[in-house]
């Protein structure tokens, strides 16, 4: 008798495991595994100079911080927090900065506001706001007088701010269209802005307010300096070098590249630095091209500000979050790692995330990759060659789409080597999306151009060649926001965007979806699927639907029938983010309405809540394999959280 219970229960075991006394205790346990902030940064935006010390803003830490630099010890001697303003929204960094009456003036995002600093107090003001919240103030230049201009987006104009006497003076719009000002340059006289999304140069009477275009360049005009009576002003890599008044316009080319910055020297000389690569170079009025003068002092990084210490000596400021002294007669450089000399890092929301089953998390970062070893516990950091908007799996390599550069990079899961694959070219420098093929053993991207253009690119990547071809148009008059690879491999699918690279008016209505053969090389069709709604955020197959996320549409999500090519489900989503697929199910983790996780299926079903809108890119959930337990972020942490379609929302707690 004991015998033949003992074998009932033995049958009944596997049952009682699994049944709803199990599934119930697995919804209890722990939901939210927190492993501390995803990604750690020192980088930095803006910087300024003045007596003997350097004063440099980070990059998306809230609050952002204004550190102050003894440049005889190269030490940060004090940090000071930039407090939230009355505008709705919180400051994650500063852009613009400059020196007037012996205060460091300092213009935020993404809320555009205007602060001061005053190094013999230490005391932070906060001054005037120039719009609403997802704004820039993205330069600030001082005129002789101490009166200060200040460059804005979105709507493309330049404010006065006279520290006196608080006064505040709009120039209105200076090119129909035009959303940023993204330099300036001041003399007695005039104000100097340049003009990203037209191209343009124009010059601003400081007496009566009246706007002239003095040159216009092939590309965004993204740095702007005044030198006696010349005005010098970079256009990709062209610098136009022109008179105050328009007249004796001179141009000269950077071979590589384009030019990222620049600063005049007393006797006029030019000097910039390019990229991708941040190598410096010099230009004096009259020569037709410029010519190198040092390899980069801190390889592959943008530059934030140059500055002459004195005749020989160059001051860079590195967004990674870094400086570096340049001697100009021998060519040498050194390098100083902020974090290393003092400044406070703090956590920044991440550009993108990779989970390695059974070996580690890697959170992408700007210019850095953080790693969590799972074997371990442990962490890592390392340094990347700008911000990795998208990383994919191959084997034992990961491979990173990089902005601005346009870059693929690869990273050596054993030894974290970093190496360039190539560059996608055409004008194509923000890679929103990377997948891999093994049916044609090719990495796929998805890219938008930067500035006033409309088409995107598919480009097809050999890994091991470094081949890339690039497929400009492949969805005409839109860019690409994302893709998703058939699974019996061979054919991708696209989402498109109307909107391109967002500085010139779209001649579309309606985004797109389509196919593209990998063998062939050809579209095999396009379909716009609702009419009016103009950006894919993210499209994912799974079982024979394509399920698609629009950006701008409030979180509208479709699931298209591929065989007829018809939607055959619709809904709401709190906002938009990426795709998963997950044991034959899709997901979306998605911004706004507390930071959610969904599962999309006849219709979509709320399965976490609270997780935040920390995100950088787009939120993003990696399962790992056989569990309902995924990564992602817990406001800026990151989380491994239960996204189990059979227990009820989970609501996670700051």
């Amino acid at each position: 008798m004991i015998r033949s219970s003992l074998v009932v229960l033995a049958a009944l075991l596997p049952a009682l495991l699994t049944g709803p006394a199990a599934q119930a205790a697995a919804c209890e346990a722990p939901a939210v595994e927190r492993f501390g902030p995803a990604s750690l940064t020192g980088a930095i935006v803006g910087a300024a100079v003045h007596d003997g010390h350097a004063y440099v803003v980070t990059r998306g830490l809230k609050p952002p911080v204004l550190a102050d630099i003894d440049l005889a010890t190269r030490k940060v001697v004090r940090s000071v927090p930039l407090p939230d303003g009355p505008a709705a929204g919180e400051p994650e960094g500063a852009w613009a900065m400059a020196v007037s009456g012996g205060k460091i003036y300092v213009g935020t995002y993404p809320v555009p506001d205007l602060y001061s600093f005053d190094p013999a107090t230490g005391v932070v003001r906060h001054l005037q706001s120039f719009g609403k919240n997802g704004g820039f103030v993205w330069s600030l230049a001082a005129a002789p007088d101490g009166t200060l201009y200040a460059g804005t987006y979105p709507d493309g104009r330049v404010r006065e701010y006279v520290p006196g006497t608080g006064a505040v003076r709009d120039f209105g719009v200076l090119a129909q269209g035009e959303r940023y000002v993204r330099a300036v340059a001041a003399d007695a006289a005039h104000v100097y802005a340049g003009l990203l999304d037209k191209g343009k140069l124009v010059r601003i009477s400081r007496a009566d307010g009246a706007v002239r275009e003095l040159a216009s360049g092939p590309a965004g005009i993204g740095a702007v300096a005044e030198h006696g009576d010349r005005v010098l002003a970079a256009s990709g890599s062209v610098l136009i070098d022109v008179r105050e008044d328009g007249t004796d316009e001179r141009r000269a080319t950077l071979p590589d590249g384009t030019i990222d910055t620049l600063t005049v020297a007393a006797d006029g000389t030019v000097y910039a630095t390019s990229r991708p690569d941040g190598a410096v170079h010099r230009y004096r009025t009259g020569e037709a091209a410029f010519t190198k003068v040092a390899d980069p002092p801190s390889p592959g990084d943008e530059t934030r500000r140059l500055q002459l210490l004195d005749d020989d000596t160059l001051l860079g400021f590195a967004g990674s979050g870094g400086m570096w002294w340049l001697d100009l007669r021998t060519g040498a450089s050194t390098f100083s790692d902020l974090i290393d000399a003092g400044l406070p890092a703090g956590p920044e929301r991440p550009q993108s995330m990779l989970l390695v089953p059974n070996r580690a998390v890697y959170v992408g970062g700007h210019f850095s990759m953080e790693v969590l070893d799972l074997r371990t516990g442990g962490k890592r950091r390392f340094r990347m060659p700008g911000e990795p908007k998208d990383l994919v799996r191959r084997g034992e390599k990961i491979y990173a789409a990089m902005y601005p550069s346009g870059q693929i990079v690869s990273v050596d899961l054993r030894t974290d080597e970093v190496r360039g694959v190539g560059f996608l070219g055409h004008g194509q420098q923000r890679p929103w999306d990377i997948e891999y093929d093994p049916a044609t053993g090719k990495l796929v991207v998805a890219s938008a151009p930067l500035g006033a253009r409309l088409n995107g690119a598919l480009s097809v990547v050999d890994p091991d060649t470094g081949r890339i071809d690039v497929y400009e148009g492949v969805l005409p008059d839109q860019s690409l926001m994302s893709l998703s690879l058939d699974p019996r491999g061979g054919v991708v699918y696209l989402g498109g965007d109307v909107l391109g690279g967002g500085g010139t008016p779209p001649v579309r209505t309606s985004a797109s979806v389509a196919a593209f053969d990998l063998r062939a090389r050809e579209l095999l069709w396009q379909v716009d699927p609702i009419a009016g709604h103009r950006t894919f955020q993210d499209v994912k197959v799974q079982d024979g639907l394509l399920y698609g996320v629009y950006k701008r549409d409030s979180g509208t999500w479709i699931a298209l029938d591929l065989a007829t090519r018809t939607v055959v489900r619709q809904g709401k989503l709190s906002g938009y983010g990426e795709l998963t697929t997950h044991r034959g199910r899709v997901f979306a983790s998605t911004f706004f309405g507390g930071g959610n996780a969904y599962e999309l299926g006849a219709e979509a079903r709320l399965l976490a809540t609270g997780l935040g809108d920390e995100w950088y890119t787009n939120p993003q959930a990696h399962f790992e394999p056989g569990s309902w337990r995924a990564w992602t972020l817990a406001g800026r942490d990151l989380a491994r959280v239960r996204l189990d379609p059979r227990c009820p929302p989970l609501t996670v707690t700051p």
